[in-house]
């Protein structure tokens, strides 16, 4: 059965218009014979909202009972039951009331997919899992309900609902949002321009960001590789040298003018070695173009611009930004240029700036050529050129012009043309030149001309020195050549390497980094590194980056093995074979990146359970006596009772049950606070979380404390929190019981609670000695008793087991000074998240 088609509308806030847009979308599928339905629609009493229900079938929801209560949630059986061809399904980020079939809307609408149902639904932007800590800084509100962000980018339609702040603000004043009562309260809260507006950015960007996914999945799929300016992307090539600052600048401001420009400055390691690039000023430059929000790439390419090009275009680039050749006026007759060739085979699609400098004209730290030392093919022709024409050229000059030059001038003169094929080509062109000279010169020139006899031995000995030199010049030369660009390869490498080795010091050490960055510096569609347990087992990806990643070795263009069961796979492209010695340092760093991340895992747990045994040697050390303590009590008073030889009386015999009844419930306490630390230690706390009212949660923490000691002011009107009511019990009672114990005589502790903005504090105030700065903190770890408190006063878990249950239910428990002497605890509770008022008795919130 194929699988259903998910339609989402994405809103920055509630109130945009994302149901209305869903129910039109909704009739308009009606219109067009559609099998359409609600399975659910929250219209919140909006008249709008409500009308657009009309004419649409409605399934019936399903009631559930839940704290005395009636609710109604998405009945996902009567939906695959009536099976339409599309449903919608309001607000996917609900949570649903418990005692459904799923804990979350969006399970739901994953089951209606599975079943080949298409789904359209809605969301605000705010509910993104990964964007929670984002919105409560721009809100000062958490979200309590969320989707994960996969759900949403699996959906094949994502329909942005948008909403200028100011029309959105006058729908509110209007009363088309939520009642007129509630409408001061959000418009000076949530509803605020600046929230509104930044919210918005938030949801244009997101999608901008999905499309922008969308559309390098689909250019990747139809290998399209001309660039579609969908937005201004500009690439700025480096040098390394010093006007790398000004071109990052300059194309930072140029990204600034457009919509979502984005700034990706590049560095081509030429394999010929002639740029001289310092290492320091990359290092700066790659900070500063990371600290303007662009990003900082490395590629090895021979050819500098068809390297450049070919990276802007694979990065979908709008526009390259170059500096001004720094080559003095005489270099030019190497060749154009860098930026001159770039601007040439730049084509319609991408503009190339060229920006001036102050480096501009004051040179480079080695003569450039066009090809670099490696002899190249406009090199080898005109060499060859030289070593045969020459020669045959030279031949005719001497004989027509030059006829008595004599023979030591026409051998000189033919040695200069073996040394010019020589510096032009190399050496099989100077050998040819010193081959075709030599019969020449013998046919030519030595007497008797037009013959292959020498008439002089000293003729003889001439020529034979003449082609000894010409060989032996072109030796040289051609070996200077290979020496030199093994030389520049070398260097190219050795910048490589460094710049691996100073990614591994910045902390860019992950697996999957590392690979990236492989696939980026040799241009490699994919990279993986490929795993296996024996020669015989499957290999297993340890790690991957790119579409399509190898599964074996045999997949992969090049591979390189590390060690006997590890190979780094890549595929893209062939690798010629003197760039596999940089590509076999990448695989051994792979290597160890991968043995590093899974010994930190082994240190992770050989570290929980060195903690682990840390804790029950402390518990050993602290229980020893205030167990035996308790335990001797109860025992000496039980042999006291069971004592035949005194006869004790009625008020002594009290006496002796209350110590018993005491050192009971000093174990009790004990052993009660042990077994919560052992709980918070291994992470077995599983917090219930509930809508609870601290009128009826703190009232029975105090059951452990005597009458009279405590204050209570918790006022009415306080609102809701979202806590587990056992968890918060225990930590109330913990400090409270502290707080009591430290208090002096007559001095009441206060227990009293207040709302700011998305939390609500709970204060536990005492007037006993206090605490230092210094000791606030180690006041709630296992086992510390402040001061010189005796063994009697417990073990020290008391405020550890409060903190860690407190934290477990997402709240904070700190300490501070009360004024005028004494210790504060403040237990910070999330607040429960405000209702719609025909929804305001659901266990979960409402969004729109």
């Amino acid at each position: 059965m194929a699988r259903g088609k998910l339609r989402i509308y994405l809103g920055a806030a509630p109130g945009v218009g994302k149901t209305y847009a869903m129910l039109s979308e909704g009739h308009r599928r009606v219109e067009r014979g559609t099998d359409c339905v609600v399975a659910l629609v929250e219209h919140h009493g909006r008249a709008r909202t409500e009308v657009m229900l009309h004419g649409l079938e409605q399934v019936p929801r399903r009631e559930i009972a839940y704290r005395g209560s009636a609710f109604t949630e998405l009945d996902v059986d009567a939906v695959l039951a009536r099976r339409p061809q599309v449903a919608l399904v309001d607000e996917l980020a609900h949570t649903n009331v418990p005692g459904s079939r799923n804990t979350k809307r969006w399970q739901d609408v994953e089951e209606l997919l599975a079943a080949g149902i298409d789904v359209v639904t809605t969301v605000n932007i705010q509910h993104l899992e990964s964007l929670g800590d984002v919105v409560e800084s721009i809100t000062g509100v958490r979200q309590q309900e969320t989707v994960p962000d996969e759900v949403v980018r699996r959906a094949d339609q994502i329909e942005l609902v948008d909403m200028s702040p100011q029309a959105l603000r006058r729908r509110m004043a209007h009363g088309n949002i939520y009642k007129p009562e509630k409408v001061d309260a959000a418009l000076s809260n949530y509803f605020r321009p600046g929230n509104l507006t930044a919210l918005r950015e938030l949801a244009l960007l997101w999608v901008a960001d999905r499309v922008d996914a969308y559309l390098k999945e689909y250019r990747s799929e139809h290998r399209v590789s001309t660039i579609w300016g969908s937005r201004e992307r500009i690439v700025v090539g480096l040098t390394g040298g010093p006007e790398g600052r000004t071109l990052i600048r300059r194309a930072a401001r140029l990204a600034e003018k457009g919509a979502g420009g984005e700034v990706l400055a590049v560095y081509i390691s030429r394999s010929d070695g002639l740029t001289s690039a310092s290492p320091k000023e990359l290092a700066v430059q790659r900070t500063l173009v990371e600290d303007l929000g662009g990003t900082f790439h490395q590629v090895v390419g021979d050819d500098i611009p068809a390297a450049l090009l070919d990276f802007a275009r694979g990065a979908n680039a709008t526009q390259i930004v170059l500096g001004v050749s720094r080559r003095k006026a005489w270099q030019y007759v190497f060749g154009p240029g860098v930026g001159a060739t770039v601007a040439r085979d730049s084509g319609p699609d991408l503009d190339v700036h060229l920006i001036t400098h102050g480096e501009v004209g004051k040179g480079r730290g080695l003569p450039v050529t066009p090809r670099g030392a490696r002899l190249g093919r406009t090199r080898l022709i005109w060499g060859w050129l030289a070593g045969i024409a020459g020669p045959l050229l030279l031949t005719w000059l001497l004989s027509s012009l030059l006829p008595q030059v004599g023979l030591a001038n026409d051998m000189l003169l033919f040695l200069t043309m073996t040394v010019t094929a020589a510096l032009l080509g190399g050496l099989l062109p100077a050998l040819a030149s010193a081959v075709v000279g030599s019969v020449l010169l013998n046919w030519y020139f030595t007497p008797p001309v037009h013959t292959w006899t020498i008439a002089d031995p000293k003729n003889i000995v001439a020529i034979a020195v003449f082609f000894g030199v010409a060989v032996s010049v072109a030796s040289v030369v051609d070996l200077a050549a290979r020496r030199t660009h093994q030389a520049a390869r070398l260097r190219a490498e050795s910048e490589i390497l460094s710049f691996l080795a100073g990614n591994v010091l910045r902390g860019e050490n992950t697996l999957e980094e590392l690979l990236d960055r492989v696939r980026e510096t040799f241009n490699m569609e994919s990279a993986a590194l490929l795993e296996r347990e024996s020669d015989v087992a499957p290999w297993t990806r340890a790690g991957s980056i790119g579409p399509r990643p190898c599964t074996t070795p045999d997949e992969a263009d090049v591979d390189v093995p590390v060690g006997d069961h590890l190979t780094l796979a890549l595929a893209g492209r062939v690798l010629p074979a003197e760039d596999r010695r940089v590509l076999a340092a990448f695989a051994a760093q792979a290597a160890v990146v991968l043995d590093r991340q899974r010994l930190q895992q082994k240190a992770d747990e050989a570290k929980a359970l060195a903690e682990g045994n840390r804790i029950r040697t402390a518990l050993l050390a602290a229980v020893s006596h205030d167990l035996r303590t308790p335990l001797a009590g109860i025992k000496a008073a039980v042999t006291s009772l069971r004592s035949d030889d005194v006869e004790w009386s009625e008020a002594d015999q009290a006496e002796f049950l209350a110590a018993i009844e005491e050192g009971a419930d000093r174990l009790d306490h004990l052993v009660g606070n042990l077994l919560d630390m052992s709980r918070l230690q291994t992470g077995t706390v599983t917090p219930i979380i509930r809508e609870t009212d601290l009128d009826e949660v703190i009232p029975m923490a105090l059951g452990g404390v005597p009458e009279d000691s405590v204050d209570l002011d918790i006022p009415e009107t306080l609102p809701m929190v979202d806590v587990d009511r056992g968890l918060l019990e225990r930590s109330v009672a913990n400090v409270v019981e502290n707080a009591v114990k430290y208090s002096p005589p007559g001095e009441p502790v206060l227990v009293s609670a207040s709302a700011m903005a998305d939390r609500v504090e709970v204060r536990v105030v005492d007037r006993g000695p206090g605490v230092p700065d210094e000791a606030k903190s180690r006041i709630f770890e296992p086992f510390q008793r402040y001061g010189d408190s005796p063994r009697g006063a417990g073990v020290g878990l008391g405020l550890a087991v409060a903190r860690g249950f407190t934290e477990a239910i997402g709240g904070t428990l700190n300490a501070e000074d009360t004024p005028g002497g004494g210790l504060t605890m403040v237990l910070t509770l999330p607040r429960a998240p405000q209702r719609h008022p025909e929804v305001s008795d659901r266990i979960s919130g409402v969004t729109s």
